[in-house]
């Protein structure tokens, strides 16, 4: 259907042993339930779980989000989870056995912290490079987000756990997420923004979450498209979950194809859904639809039966069985750090040949391992650039750093493990961390715990609690003016030292779920501290109604002096054998919750960048971003790297790449500009509530077609550490519309050493409207060989590639005729082609795809 292909391991029973219950079955114990039962079923109990029914042998489903880690059903920095490298970094090793693994490493860690249902994958698109979250997004590509979403999918339900496709869809920006009108034509929704989600249903996947924004003027909580396509055409029978909060309305929610409303307990359904069916305003009909898919689910993770059904899990398709979890995140950092530039093969760097290395940049000390938002875990260890490239030179040369620029003045929540942070601890155990105490009316204990951060995002649930208290002794590293904050909604204050700074109430202007519970913003004070002294600071939050849950304190060193910063690094670089620069975005620029403003690196890494391959030309280049970033001096680095948010293992999986242990298997999912004026498609802004998708299906790469000018680095793009030459294309001289064929590439290693190539298939054909043909990738597969080897790569092309939604007939349809491909390296490198024709239903004019529509 899309390339995807079928994934048994996400068919009939998502991999676990044992047949589920039958529809039959299902049906039995839907007749046990009364109506009171069944309603309070679609509304969660909290805000991760659903309720039991004891009744009928169900226990309550326990949910987390995802896809970067596990992190359970409580905000809580002491329970820790395994960090996987981001999507956008999943997608840029175009692997779909590792896909799989790391979904199996999920679902393991999913079972341990006692979760049935993970809301992950992500499957929303990189319309526009300014997208906030995109970190948390596949590609821009449909065909390899659907692709590498089914294999990811189809390991997390090997291991007994339910996978969720989100968020359904259009999803694709964060501004104004909650109640954005994105206007898109239907062919465009068909083939480029459903077409990742019916890949996902064709890899059976058991949830689907409907997103906040509305499609066409619909809130999608309310969508016939959670009707048709979805369930009635593509037969998706599990349940259709809302985005947290999502469902804000009764009637039109309940009418619809959605089937469980989250958080709970309160919430639209909850308070009125029951009355609304009892007068006739919502089928029964369509209740009992609801709970049956419900029960399905319960069934399939083994919390339906009395006692609940024992499902055993079984090994992901492709894991090896035994393998050390740190192992495979190290090995998928360096499967998708991409090479976009390495000019006079400055890599991999011989550590035999280094006397002395200087790692230069804030983030090779302090890297981004994640991005921002609900999906933020805690790391139980870290590696960070600096600690890789120290552990493979240990013995071996001397490493310097230097961050090249002053510390930054936003303040962050107080971690004793953070290396740009003063040391900090719990003034009764002693211990590094902070103490927090909830406070009755009158300021009397009720509870105390020590706590390792100073973000407390759930504190514990203590009748009476009135007050929120975080407190903790620091001992600043340098001496001067010091930025303290304390984070959060409605009544705060701030008192350092006993003397309080701060002190008001700050009333809640956000609806939006990350930024009132996640991530509120800091009322910050500025003080003078002496280096070395400790003093105790206190920050306090009163909990009242409707004011979020999270309480954060925060600090930030005194501001910095850039020329002298600047200088040392430099100075550091001309010393040095090589140099390796880290630089990358920030949490204020790539979180959940917020577009960006700009693809510009925060202020100051551009000059860095510069000043150090002037003092050093052998100047390596990590970027550490979650997407797309200007790169005004790209020409002037030998060697650019793309790291991605590359999870807990970053710095020994570059590490690996940087001294040539590892080959960078990565390829890049999304186009990258040189500036930002040059991106053809921008603007996520909505204009009086409504963002048009009016480019149609030309994001990304076929934007840049359309446009007739070059990315700086296509889609696609990705350099290793061998070289290869493009044989020969073999392809059916005829197809079958509909029907799947395979075209064969044929390729040798002519570089020096063993390497991964990505081999890609592109294809356009003539429109059902007579519009020029859009090229568009119909296929990829990957090889590997050793120096001199000739290989062949076969290419699977989905049936789907030779048709088109028509709008006319709301069907997919082949206009006979020619299609041309094109094979190669990326969208921008393209050596082979051929020319097929396709044979379809009679009646309809022969059209030809022509050299110059593929550009």
């Amino acid at each position: 259907m899309n390339g995807a292909g079928k994934n048994e391991a996400g068919l009939n029973g998502a991999g676990m042993d044992g047949a589920g219950l039958t529809d039959e079955e299902i049906g039995h114990l839907l007749e046990k339930l009364d109506l009171g039962q069944k309603v309070r079923l679609l509304t969660g109990a909290s805000n991760w779980r659903t309720y039991a029914e004891p009744a009928i042998g169900l226990r309550a489903l326990t949910f987390s989000d995802g896809p970067a880690g596990v992190r359970g059903d409580a905000w809580d920095e002491r329970d820790t989870s395994l960090v996987l490298p981001s999507p956008t970094a999943l997608a840029a090793a175009w692997d779909d056995e590792l896909a799989a693994e790391l979904g199996g490493l999920l679902a393991t860690e999913a079972r341990r912290k006692g979760v049935d249902v993970l809301l992950a994958p992500t499957l929303n698109l990189h319309r526009s490079p300014l997208g906030g979250r995109h970190f948390e997004c596949f590609s821009e590509d449909p065909l390899l987000t659907g692709r590498t979403g089914a294999a990811l999918i189809g390991g997390v339900q090997s291991g007994g756990v339910a996978a969720t496709a989100k968020h359904f869809v259009a999803n694709d920006a964060e501004t104004d997420r909650l109640t954005v009108d994105v206007r898109v034509d239907e062919q465009t929704l068909r083939e480029v923004y459903l077409a990742p989600f019916e890949a996902a249903v064709e890899a059976g996947v058991r949830v689907v979450m409907s997103a906040y924004n509305q499609v066409n003027g619909v809130t999608m909580a309310a969508a016939p498209l959670l009707e048709r396509p979805l369930k009635s055409e593509w037969g998706f029978d599990g349940p259709v979950v809302s985005d947290w909060g999502a469902v804000r309305s009764l009637l039109d929610t309940a009418r619809a194809a959605q089937d469980l409303a989250m958080p709970g307990p309160g919430g639209p359904w909850a308070d009125g859904l029951r009355a609304a069916v009892e007068q006739g305003l919502v089928p029964m009909e369509r209740i009992d639809d609801k709970v049956r898919r419900l029960l399905r689910l319960a069934d399939r993770v083994g919390a339906l039966g009395d006692p609940p059904r024992v499902r055993r899990p079984t090994d992901p398709p492709t894991a090896a069985p035994g393998a050390p979890p740190r192992a495979l995140l190290r090995r998928a950092v360096a499967a998708g750090t991409v090479l976009l530039r390495n000019d006079g093969e400055l890599l991999p760097l011989d550590p035999a040949r280094l006397r002395s290395v200087a790692v230069i940049g804030a983030h090779a000390a302090a890297v981004r391992i994640q991005g921002g938002g609900s999906a933020e875990v805690f790391p139980a260890s870290l590696v960070s650039p600096l600690d890789g490239i120290r552990a493979a030179l240990a013995g071996t040369a001397e490493v310097t750093y230097s961050p090249g620029l002053p510390p930054s003045a936003l303040p962050r929540p107080l971690d004793p493990v953070r290396t740009d942070g003063p040391p900090t601890r719990d003034p009764v155990s002693g211990e590094p961390g902070v103490l927090v105490r909830l406070l009755d009316a009158d300021g009397a204990e009720l509870h105390a715990e020590h706590r390792l951060s100073g973000r407390i995002v759930e504190p514990a649930r203590v009748a009476g609690a009135e007050t929120v208290e975080i407190r903790a002794l620091i001992r600043p590293r340098q001496e001067g003016e010091w930025t303290l904050a304390v984070g959060g909604w409605g009544p705060l204050s701030l008192a350092v030292a006993g003397r309080t700074l701060l002190s008001g109430t700050f009333p809640l202007d956000s609806d939006d779920p990350t930024r009132v519970h996640v991530a509120p913003p800091y009322r910050s004070v500025r003080t003078a501290l002496a280096a070395g002294e400790e003093v105790e600071v206190v920050a306090r939050r009163g909990l009242a109604p409707g004011t979020g849950v999270a309480t954060i304190l925060a600090a930030a060193p005194p501001p910095g002096d850039a020329a002298t910063a600047l200088a040392s690094a430099v100075a550091a670089a001309r010393d040095a054998d090589a140099a390796v620069v880290v630089v990358g975005t920030t949490e204020e620029s790539e979180s959940e919750g917020r577009d960006r403003d700009t693809l510009g690196l925060p202020d100051g890494q551009d000059a860095l960048i510069r000043a150090v391959v002037r003092a050093n030309p052998r100047t390596v280049v990590i970027l550490n971003t979650g997407g797309p970033v200007a790169l005004p001096w790209r020409a002037e680095v030998p060697a650019l790297l793309l790291a991605w948010f590359p999870g807990q293992e970053a710095g020994d999986g570059l590490a690996d790449v940087l001294f040539g242990r590892a080959e960078p298997g990565g390829r890049l999912p999304t186009t990258w500009a040189a500036a930002e004026e040059d991106v053809p498609v921008l603007r996520i802004r909505p204009e009086r509530g409504r963002l048009h998708y009016a480019e149609g299906p030309f994001i990304g790469y076929r934007a840049w077609l359309r446009s007739g000018t070059s990315p700086a680095y296509w889609f696609g793009h990705g350099l290793g550490y061998t070289g290869w030459s493009y044989g020969a294309m073999e392809a059916p001289s005829e197809v079958i519309a509909g029907r799947p064929f395979d075209v064969r590439i044929r390729l040798r290693n002519t570089g020096p050493r063993r390497g991964r190539e990505v081999v890609q298939l592109y294809a356009a054909g003539t429109s059902l409207t007579g519009e020029p043909p859009v090229r568009r990738l119909v296929g990829y597969a990957a090889v590997v060989a050793d120096p001199g080897e000739e290989v062949v790569a076969v290419v699977r092309v989905d049936g789907r590639a030779t048709e088109r939604w028509s709008v006319e007939r709301h069907r997919w349809e082949t206009v006979p005729g020619e299609l041309l491909l094109r094979g190669g390296r990326s969208a921008g490198d393209l050596p082979l082609s051929a020319v097929i024709t396709v044979s379809g239903p009679p009646g309809r004019s022969p059209g030809a795809a022509t050299e110059s529509a593929l550009r």
